[in-house]
């Protein structure tokens, strides 16, 4: 099956898939954590084993060549966003083929499970303007959102303070390495300066994404598709 997005090195991408069924992907922190590690470890041309990573230590691992930049990303219940630059020729194939592979074997053999975990192949949509790719970082980064009002896209916010903290302290996507007060062990995961310096500040890039959360339509980009998922 042939892929509609075909990758060029240095351009950008967002990438994003969801659990077969709809069904959960991360059920607790341990989860989370997990996928975290692999999106760090699984950025490599070297084979990294989980396993022989001590303790505390899985971001301080030497990696060697990179596949992929990293921009930004969500992990959400049943499904994901990443926003990667392609590094290396067939890098994102790549780059997906072993964190698609690692997250299942250690999914299924820890809930004693079989099958696919995922609903097929991982989704794709070329970030080839300014303009979108801009407006990824806020679409990535406000998923969150729906976990404490799923229709706010549709009803708008009624407590703006209120999700605001909830973002604040929402540990699962690149939202706190980008805005929060300091630098985390997850903030390897990225690669900051592979993307455009849309937002020289962080006040610039919160203030980019709070507009968003007021804006009575939630984030939108014409026709173009975004990778909704629910």
């Amino acid at each position: 099956m042939n892929r509609k997005t075909s990758f060029a090195v240095g351009e950008y991408y967002h990438i994003y898939n969801r659990g077969v069924e709809k069904r959960s992907i991360f059920l607790n922190k341990g989860d989370y954590s997990r996928f975290s590690g692999l999106l760090f470890l699984c950025n490599s041309t070297k084979s990294v084993d989980f396993r022989e990573i001590p303790e505390g230590r899985t971001f301080g691992v030497e990696r060697g060549e990179i596949l992929v930049d990293i921009g930004a990303y969500c992990l959400m219940p049943n499904h994901f966003h990443l926003l990667l630059r392609e590094k290396k020729e067939n890098g994102i194939s790549l780059f997906m083929k072993k964190l698609s592979t690692g997250y299942s074997m250690y999914f299924n053999l820890k809930n004693k499970r079989n099958g696919s975990l995922f609903q097929g192949r991982f989704k794709s949509t070329h970030a080839n303007k300014d303009e979108y790719l801009r407006y990824l970082f806020a679409y990535i980064h406000l998923n969150p959102v729906k976990l404490i009002n799923h229709n706010w896209k549709e009803e708008g916010i009624k407590d703006l303070e209120q999700t605001q903290s909830f973002l604040g302290k929402f540990k699962y996507s690149s939202y706190l390495d980008y805005v929060g007060s300091g630098p985390r062990s997850e903030g390897v995961i990225l690669n900051k300066s592979a993307f455009p310096e849309y937002f020289e500040t962080k006040k610039e890039l919160n203030d980019y994404i709070n507009d968003w959360l007021q804006f009575s339509e939630g984030p939108t980009f014409g026709d173009k598709g975004v990778g909704v998922l629910r």
